[in-house]
């Protein structure tokens, strides 16, 4: 029985692993008011545009920063949290 378990969550450990490498490869996108934000499915940022006109006004520039930044992080985090049930699907009852 202890076997069993561990063999199980070896697998889970090794689904969970290529999830993440999967992960590596998705791609969320957001933007607001001409600012562009890109995010990999392990929540990464890997890409950031900003237009020339948004750089005159800071404050302005980092309220739309974080309004984006966090869209596209929630975006990111469905996409995980999917990957993540799905790698779990048959190893753990339930899910």
């Amino acid at each position: 029985m202890f076997g069993d378990m561990m063999d199980k969550l070896k697998q889970m450990q090794a689904s969970v692993e290529e999830s993440k490498k999967r992960l590596n490869n998705v791609t969320v996108s957001e933007s607001l008011e001409g600012i562009q934000v890109t995010m990999n499915g392990n929540k990464k940022i890997t890409d950031l545009s900003i237009p020339n006109d948004l750089l005159e006004d800071k404050e302005a520039l980092e309220d739309l920063l974080i309004t984006v930044l966090n869209k596209t992080q929630e975006a990111a985090e469905k996409v995980y949290e999917a990957e993540m049930a799905n790698s779990a699907k048959g190893l753990i009852p339930g899910m």
